[in-house]
């Protein structure tokens, strides 16, 4: 009798630790799923307006846009970037916005500098010479990858942000039902009364 009491007040302690890691784990993964769209919703991002699979898709084109540019599916056209799929839809659209800037050279593709005929070079001897500081201009449309890399890392991490949250609650689900479940094992069966006579 007191192996068998042993056992389910084992079993108990099992369910109480699993319930409540579960509980702990669901208000934290909806505390951290509401961090991430509060946090984007206060920036204010809006898509614009071609923002849209086809509008895109034209706009590259009319770019001269070639290769093999990874266009985006998703569509964000004037809608407000509060989640964590729109920040990583958007995150696609500004990769293309981007190529079109440069005319569809990536930050590693653009020469580093401007040249003295004022066309970008990689030669530092054919480069400009800024006045103040003497040293060589840089080529500023590399800004423009260092911007759109910034930018759309940071909104990649809140969608990922956002997937370990749900991750976190579909965890905690898990715990607690399993917590629940066994729980009612351990009282329904290892609680059943002994059969057989008594002395």
């Amino acid at each position: 009798m007191r192996i068998k009491n042993i056992f389910v007040l084992g079993g108990v302690v099992a369910a109480a630790i699993l319930i409540v890691f579960g509980t702990f784990a669901i208000v934290l993964g909806l505390e951290g799923r509401d961090e991430v769209r509060t946090s984007l919703a206060r920036e204010g991002i809006v898509g614009t307006p071609d923002m849209t699979p086809k509008a895109i898709a034209a706009e590259a084109k009319g770019a001269g846009l070639k290769g093999n540019l990874n266009l985006p599916t998703c569509s964000v056209a004037n809608k407000p970037v509060n989640t964590g799929n729109r920040a990583k839809c958007f995150a696609s659209y500004m990769r293309i916005h981007a190529l079109e800037a440069t005319g569809g050279l990536t930050y590693a593709q653009t020469p580093r500098y401007i040249g003295k005929d004022g066309k970008p070079t990689n030669d530092q001897t054919l480069a400009a010479t800024d006045p103040k500081t003497k040293k060589p201009v840089a080529n500023a449309v590399r800004e423009t990858w260092v911007t759109e890399v910034a930018l759309s890392n940071a909104l990649n991490t809140s969608f990922f942000a956002e997937n370990v949250a749900l991750f976190g609650i579909v965890t905690g689900i898990a715990l607690l039902l399993t917590g629940i479940g066994f729980l009612v094992l351990t009282l329904g069966v290892l609680r059943e009364p002994e059969t057989g006579a008594k002395a």
